[in-house]
Formats: structure tokens, C-alpha cells, sequence
């Protein structure tokens, strides 16, 4: 067994939680109910996908170390008046 690092794309849900896409692997989606959690979902679904790769005897995606990313941070502002 390998360790590979994958790309995520997270998408806010208009009722809540992220839909989570992976660019190197095109239709492993899966979802969470907030940032962590679809961090957590995601590393289950790229897991699961890569394994059924393996099984049809499919090559694995190779994704393409960036040399930089984008994140958001939460933190708290003071109230304007």
C-alpha cells in the first residue's frame, strides 16, 4: 500500500454542508455536513474509488503535487458598529 495526496474541491450547499468533488479522480463525489466532516467523507470516498480502481485492474491517477492551494480560515472580527 501506497500514500497518494489528492486535491479536494469543496462546494457550500445552499442548505447546509459541502458537496466534495476530486478533479484527479472525475466522478468520486461524495458530501459533508460541515467542513470536517467532508474532509472525513472525502478521504472515505478517494479510499473507496482507488480500491475499485484497483480491483478492475485500472491504473490510479497520479495528481500533480501543487506548489501551492488555496483554504479558508474562520476567525473572529470584531463587531462594527
Amino acid at each position: 500500500m501506497t500514500t497518494r495526496i489528492f486535491r479536494i474541491h469543496l462546494d457550500p450547499e445552499p442548505e447546509g454542508g459541502f458537496t466534495v468533488t476530486v478533479p484527479a479522480l472525475p466522478g468520486c463525489v461524495t458530501w459533508g455536513k460541515d467542513y470536517d466532516h467532508a474532509l472525513a467523507m472525502a478521504q472515505e470516498a478517494i479510499e473507496g474509488f482507488l480500491e475499485v480502481l484497483a480491483e478492475e485492474g485500472k491504473p490510479i491517477p497520479e495528481e500533480p503535487l501543487a506548489t501551492s492551494f488555496d483554504t479558508l480560515v474562520q476567525v473572529n472580527a470584531p463587531a462594527v458598529a
